[in-house]
């Protein structure tokens, strides 16, 4: 079997899809792999050491492409190479189904199965896998340090002798895998913490981390089977949007990370409430890729509201690409090797194993998952 893995090309992506040490494993299932030249320059990885891990380098991209029976990437492929592939390879990476269809449907046309990173059911079995959950816990980590060197005040309580520094207060609001981690490097970093989440069901995480729960009467809400928070409605938004209120005017440090699965991110602090907070507070939105959880944050940028620093930072994984790229890359070969067989020496897709069903979207020339095949 043949595996290519081509360098990442879209604009500021530093992250790699594969590493070394994901290559020395596929060598030992006895998967030939090719990466194209420079695809770990980013990360500080040289052509040499991909070789030394049983690595062939490419130095032509698209005859790669075309004669691989299975491609590995982080992002999805720009549309002119969803053509360039074989009939029957597998495309494995983020394919962002839910806002690009028209993607999907050309690999279905070129014959190409399409499984998509995003799409991993969240189950026991499947954490291995689980990029997205993997990539979150990298975002909430980042997103902490970049609020700490943006505050212009410390985290953690100090007794000097030139008196005693209270904690810097960080409230986190959406309390997934990356609002966890947030937590968890705030405590570490000794401030006073605050969790928020619709799903009543974290709040003995959240107090786990040793952060309080910030509780909201918001009726009926919890979470899908997958565990992501369901939608509210307008008329629970509104309640939950006075509950951050009072919230927020006391917090040095705000972290949104709220999401709903396959839609836009809902949008939690209006301006107003971010104007309420403290000149030379910080806020850091999360989920600005996804459409923003605040109402003055923009995706890229970094803006002051009345005082206020609002950091809109897309793809915060890649602020710390090495980790990043080893924890993606160790994802993929958990995949390949959960499904590998042996005897056999291939990597199978049974089409009515669970996982199979929730991560394939494109297979023999159509669109077979159910979400995407209306």
């Amino acid at each position: 079997m043949r595996v290519f893995a081509p360098k990442e090309t879209q604009p500021g992506e530093t992250r790699a899809p594969l590493v070394p040490a994901t290559v020395a494993r596929l060598a030992k299932l006895g998967i030939q792999t090719e990466v194209e030249t420079g695809i770990g320059a980013s990360i500080y990885q040289s052509d040499e050491r991909y070789i030394e891990a049983g690595a062939t380098i490419s130095k032509n991209r698209l005859a790669s492409l075309a004669a691989a029976d299975m491609v590995l990437r982080l992002r999805k492929p720009p549309m002119e190479e969803a053509s360039a592939m074989k009939q029957g390879c597998v495309h494995i990476s983020y394919l962002d189904p839910f806002n690009d269809l028209d993607l999907v449907r050309a690999l279905a046309t070129a014959g190409v199965s399409a499984c998509s990173m995003q799409m991993i059911p969240r189950s026991t079995v499947a954490q291995k896998m689980d990029a997205l959950s993997s990539q979150a816990n990298i975002a909430g980590y980042i997103s902490v340090i970049i609020a700490a060197e943006r505050l212009g005040k410390i985290l953690p309580m100090m007794t000097t002798p030139a008196g005693t520094i209270r904690p810097a207060k960080v409230f986190v609001i959406g309390v997934g895998v990356a609002g966890l981690q947030a937590i968890a490097t705030a405590k570490r970093l000794g401030a006073q913490i605050e969790g928020f989440d619709t799903r009543p069901v974290v709040e003995e995480q959240v107090r786990s981390l040793g952060a309080r729960f910030v509780k909201a009467d918001l009726g009926e809400t919890g979470q899908t089977a997958q565990g992501y928070a369901k939608e509210l409605t307008p008329e629970q938004l509104a309640k939950q949007r006075e509950v951050m209120a009072q919230h927020c005017t006391g917090s040095d440090v705000v972290i949104t990370a709220a999401q709903v699965f396959g839609r836009k991110a809902p949008q939690i602090l209006t301006t107003e409430m971010v104007t309420s907070m403290a000149p030379g507070s910080v806020v850091v939105d999360l989920s600005v890729e996804s459409g923003g959880n605040v109402e003055c944050s923009h995706a890229d940028e970094e803006v002051e509201v009345n005082g206020v620093k609002v950091v809109g930072i897309s793809n915060m994984p890649r602020r710390v690409a090495r980790t990043a790229s080893e924890m993606y890359s160790s994802n993929l070969g958990n995949l390949i090797e959960h499904f590998w067989d042996k005897k056999t020496s291939t990597f199978g897709l049974n089409l009515e194993n669970d996982l199979v069903k929730g991560f394939l979207l494109t297979h023999g020339g159509q669109i077979i998952h159910p979400q995407f095949k209306q």
